[in-house]
């Protein structure tokens, strides 16, 4: 039998996939959060409140946007698939659950979530396994939620930055990036899933060294070999100097959210 052709966010493999563990601190400390703007546009889209709503955040890291699902009054369960980033997860929020597992095969009952959120982690799953895993998770008119936060391409000190690590690791850039709100077919094949998108620009300021740590937080640099890695870094520091001779860093964003309702009826998409 032939294989089937890898899904194209699959090859992001195990291996990144799983480098995140050997940094779970450092990504807790220097990664970027979510504007509250997000959470606003998910309860509008999902037509959901999210005070008292059952959440599963998938992919759920270190709790970034598990801390502010349960700010708005979610009761959240986390599913995690890697060892360093769960034991950082309960390091960080101690009173929230935390399971191990992941979206291709989730540790969840049938129907007992009103919704379920990926935040930078859709790209880890299969979507052929996890759209209906999603789906069989999920109570009759749930949602299902995913959304990165992608660098503001049109900034240009932030496109000399990634044109500077494409060169550096010999890759494309844009391609390690999914292109979260505007292509479905890679969100879901299947095309079961109707999603409604939503494009929210913000922005934070942080030390130089904040910068360059939540870049090194990345899997590219995680899976480089060390002294590679450090000479990016070593030139990188010089060029963002000269952009920010203060040290501060004002970093924009652009999170994309895709946002699809399972619906009401028992007859399944």
């Amino acid at each position: 039998m032939t294989a089937p052709t890898p899904h194209p966010w699959t090859g992001l493999n195990t291996t990144r996939a799983r480098s995140f563990d050997a940094a779970a601190a450092e990504y807790a400390a220097n990664r970027p959060s979510y504007p509250p703007a997000l959470l606003d546009a998910i309860e509008e889209l999902a037509d959901l409140p999210l005070a008292g709503a059952r959440v599963a955040d998938v992919g759920a890291g270190t709790g970034i946007a598990t801390a502010l699902l349960r700010a708005r009054g979610a009761d959240v369960l986390a599913v995690e698939p890697g060892e360093g980033m769960a034991a950082q997860f309960r390091r960080t929020l101690p009173d929230v659950p935390v399971v191990r597992g992941d979206g291709n095969a989730l540790p969840l009952a049938t129907a007992s979530t009103d919704l379920v959120t990926y935040a930078q982690s859709w790209h880890w799953t299969d979507p052929a396994r996890a759209v209906p895993e999603a789906l069989r998770v999920l109570r009759p008119g749930g949602a299902l939620a995913l959304w990165w936060n992608t660098d503001a391409s049109d900034i240009p000190w932030i496109a000399e930055q990634s044109r500077r690590i494409a060169r550096h690791f010999d890759m494309d850039v844009s391609a390690e990036r999914p292109a979260a709100g505007t292509d479905t077919d890679l969100a879901d094949p299947s095309g079961r899933l109707h999603f409604h998108r939503r494009t929210i620009r913000w922005s934070r300021t942080v030390a130089l060294d904040t910068h360059l740590a939540n870049i090194a937080s990345h899997s590219i640099f995680l899976v480089s070999p060390a002294p590679h890695a450090s000479a990016f870094f070593d030139r990188e520091r010089a060029h963002l100097l000269r952009t920010f001779p203060e040290g501060a860093v004002t970093e924009t964003y652009d999170v994309r959210l895709m946002v699809a309702t399972k619906p009401a009826t028992t007859t399944e998409m």
